[in-house]
Formats: C-alpha cells, sequence, structure tokens
C-alpha cells in the first residue's frame, strides 16, 4: 500500500474513532494487525532473497546458484504455471511475475496461466477481501484444474478402500 492511501487509512480510521464506529475502527485495527506483522523468517534470509531476486536480478539473468546448481526455470516440465498480479500493485511492477512465463519455457503454454487481480494492491493478492473474493477462487480453480496425480491418488485409496470392505462383508 502507498503512503497515501495509508495516510488515507488512517484518517479515515480517526473518523471511525470520532464517530463512535466501532465496527469501522475494529476492521482497521485487524488489517493493521495483520499487515504490520513481523516477518516470520530470519533477516539473513529476507536479506539474501532480495538481493538474489531484485538487485542482482539472478534468475532473469541466468546466474543463481543453489547449493553449486545454476537455477534454470526453462528445464521445468511435467506441471502447470499460475501467476498473479494486482492492479494496483506498488511493490511489484506490471508484468514482473508474468515474466515467469517466458522463463518457464518448458512448461506447455496451454499449461500457463495469468491472472491480474482488478482493484488488488501487493497485500491484497495474499490476503483480505480481494484474496477471499478474487485471486483464492482462481488459485482454487487452478489447482483442482492441474492437481490429477493428486486426485487419483485419492481415487485409487477410495476404491482400496472400498475392495477391502467388500471383502470383509463376504466373510
Amino acid at each position: 500500500m502507498n503512503p497515501d492511501r495509508h495516510l488515507s487509512s488512517h484518517y479515515d480510521y480517526f473518523l471511525d474513532l470520532v464517530r463512535g464506529d466501532d465496527d469501522g475502527a475494529d476492521s482497521h485495527r485487524q488489517f493493521y494487525d495483520e499487515y504490520n506483522a513481523v516477518l516470520d523468517m530470519p533477516a539473513e534470509y529476507y536479506l539474501d532473497t532480495i538481493k538474489t531476486v531484485f538487485q542482482d536480478f539472478a534468475l532473469v539473468n541466468g546466474t543463481w546458484n543453489v547449493k553449486g546448481q545454476l537455477v534454470r526455470p526453462q528445464d521445468i516440465q511435467g506441471t502447470a504455471l499460475l501467476t498473479v498480479e494486482g492492479e494496483l500493485d506498488d511493490i511489484s511492477g506490471a508484468g514482473q511475475t508474468r515474466a515467469a512465463h517466458a522463463l518457464c519455457s518448458g512448461i506447455a503454454p496451454e499449461h500457463q496461466y495469468h491472472y491480474d487481480a482488478v482493484g488488488a494492491g501487493h497485500y491484497g493478492i495474499f490476503s483480505g477481501r480481494r484474496w477471499r473474493e478474487k485471486v483464492y477462487p482462481e488459485v482454487r480453480d487452478f489447482i483442482a484444474k492441474y492437481d490429477h496425480g493428486e486426485a487419483a491418488a485419492e481415487a485409487e485409496a477410495q476404491a482400496t478402500v472400498s475392495k477391502a470392505r467388500k471383502g470383509r462383508a463376504k466373510t
């Protein structure tokens, strides 16, 4: 969220308090309690990720090594790819996640999907109302469409259980 939006949000919070709008004030507090939560990861890991991905552009430039192995997105195969961007994202630039489709050239084009979350900022694509109403349904449906392995394993397990129950019923 950009500074102007934060300022407006805090001013609205102040007005809610003055008016005695407890629901509005509680909603504001709940949002900022989550928004301001400390990251649950070591600072070194976070800073290394920022340097590797956003300052050195190691993934895009093909220079990212993990444990001595070059990370090669073009070698990814046999899966599907979903990328999501928020229309109002002020942290990740437009097209930044969509670029993964070109990098992951080993994934069949018919298994690649990009979703633009209209009205969502960076935070909104991960949490809150826009996540629940816009992004989550896309993610859920995408997973359901391409999660053949787990669905097949579940169906096989159910068939095995049914067969075992029928076998016990005959004895």
